[in-house]
């Protein structure tokens, strides 16, 4: 009977959704073009980037033009040879373009290197960002199909609670049971449907958190197989998953590239103090001339002329900025590696925890299996009992419940272990495409 009831319940919830099944793949690629998380952080890596161009600018020749028209009024004769003299004004005018190249210059280089060092800090942050999503989408998915169960368990609870309660009524009027018989299966019913309510709330707000990440909405989604594959982790070594993640974590070795990144601009800083070298060429032409109502003398042969220099410059004080400088990067330095501590110390922990979840879990589906058939099992006895008189209608209400637990428990243990070992693999930092679609494979 309760597996009647059960399939009923499944085969009702179905009928208001779309007929073609969504699988876990469907749900990544439609997160893969419009998760905006993930984007944001393709945006802000492609921003980082742009900074490595900026700090190799300043090691790279630089090219100026500049044009000028100058105007001043006299008042006395300019050139001798006017006769008289009179007043006019004076113009001159100038035009140059200058090449400039840094030859010496260790701040500027030190800056490129931390730039570098910037960029492969965000380089990893994203593809922390794609195990992330890997992570998120199949939260969500499974977070649906655990609404799912657990709606049908509790309408398929509601349906046996409803069927008792009409039971204890019939018996009631026909003399055969006390009127507490009919309060306490009441009681059980009306319990079970603010339950499927609830848990219909649940089932929409999951299938929202799916949209929200995949930018659609969500069809009929497949389910979980019956049988799992319960092995090991592999390497059955949780050390040996630690020292993995310690070396591949990305956000471990984007926290060790801030570090690099902090390092040099240490060294940026200190480089202020040093003498810096550039060389520079030069060519322009400069024309002057007066001008009044009946005249013009020209000054200056207005020929083109070039410059070629060295420039020296040597810092002596600047107020006390240079040093400020220096000790403010070695306190960013110095934050950057207690991050860096904290990151590794954190995903030493959650690796240990994944780990040893993943084996939790394989425990916890193998006796949430057995459980579920031991409960099936005891309601068929108890409701024989009771219809011979040796057990009673609380018993039954027991059993019932007791079955709707331990079918909840072990359909939440199932799911979690398919997260759990994705999530293990994550802190590994191993965690690619392959693995979703080996989840996907589970699915029917």
């Amino acid at each position: 009977m309760r597996l009647k009831l059960l399939a009923l319940a499944l085969s009702m919830a179905a009928v208001s959704l779309p007929s073609h099944g969504e699988d876990l793949m469907d749900a990544y690629h439609q997160a893969l073009a419009n998760d905006p998380v993930l984007a944001q952080a393709d945006a802000q890596r492609a921003s980082t980037e742009e900074g490595i161009t900026q700090a190799r600018s300043a090691l790279l020749p630089q090219i100026t033009a500049s044009g000028s028209l100058t105007q001043n009024t006299t008042g006395g004769s300019f050139n001798s040879g006017l006769e008289g003299g009179s007043s006019g004004y004076t113009r001159d005018r100038n035009y140059s373009a200058t090449l400039t190249q840094s030859v010496f210059n260790l701040h500027d280089i030190a800056n490129l290197r931390a730039a570098h060092s910037s960029a492969d800090a965000q380089d990893q942050t994203y593809r922390a960002a794609q195990q992330d999503l890997y992570v998120r989408v199949a939260t969500a998915y499974f977070n649906v199909l655990t609404a799912e169960d657990q709606l049908s368990y509790a309408k398929a609870n509601e349906s046996a609670y409803k069927q008792q309660y009409d039971e204890a009524n019939a018996r009631f009027s026909a003399g055969l049971s006390a009127i507490t018989d009919v309060y306490q299966a009441k009681s059980y019913y009306e319990g079970a449907k603010a339950e499927t309510l609830t848990a219909q709330n649940t089932l929409d707000d999951d299938r929202e958190a799916l949209t929200q990440i995949t930018g659609q909405p969500v069809g009929t989604l497949k389910k979980l197989r019956d049988n799992l594959p319960l092995t090991l982790p592999s390497p059955d070594n949780p050390q040996a998953w630690v020292d993995k993640a310690l070396e591949n974590n990305p956000s471990v070795l984007s926290q060790q590239f801030n570090v690099a990144a902090a390092e040099h601009s240490v060294n940026a800083a200190r480089a202020n103090h040093l003498p810096t070298l550039s060389a520079s060429l030069s060519r322009g032409k400069d024309t002057t001339w007066f001008e009044n109502h009946s005249a013009a003398s020209i000054s200056g042969n207005g020929r083109y002329g070039t410059t070629v220099g060295l420039t020296l410059t040597v810092p002596l004080f600047s107020g006390g900025y240079t040093q400020s400088v220096v000790r403010q990067s070695i306190d960013q330095r110095n934050a950057a590696q207690d991050s860096l501590e904290s990151e590794r110390r954190l995903i030493k922990r959650d690796t240990l925890n994944y780990y040893r979840s993943v084996l939790a879990g394989i425990s916890q589906v193998q006796s949430g299996k057995a459980a579920v058939q031991s409960g099936e099992k005891a309601l068929d006895a108890t409701r024989a009992g009771f219809q011979v008189g040796t057990q009673t209608m609380t018993d039954v209400l027991l059993a019932i419940q007791t079955l709707t637990s331990a079918e909840s428990t072990y359909s939440q243990n199932r799911h979690q272990l398919i997260l759990d070992r994705l999530l293990l693999k994550q802190a590994a930092g191993t965690a690619d495409l392959q693995d979703l679609e080996s989840i996907n494979a589970l699915l029917q």
